[in-house]
């Protein structure tokens, strides 16, 4: 299942708590570290993917389309 960005950046805010937990065991950080880095890339992945959507919008219709009034 492929997560949204939103579901995505949720889970990695929850992994961030739990690791702030000082009472954390060694090896449950190190799994919860690496969870993190998996889903900082998702995170990124799918931001850069927007970006390239909105600038491939951009380029193919103009800015005028853009233009705030």
């Amino acid at each position: 299942m492929e997560m949204t960005f939103e579901q995505a950046i949720q889970a990695l805010e929850k992994t961030v708590k739990a690791l702030e937990n000082k009472d954390i065991a060694l090896d449950e950080a190190v799994k919860l570290y690496n969870e993190g880095l998996k889903l900082s890339k998702i995170c990124y992945e799918l931001l850069t993917q927007s970006e390239k959507l909105v600038v491939k919008t951009m380029t193919e219709n103009g800015p005028e389309d853009f233009k705030l009034e």
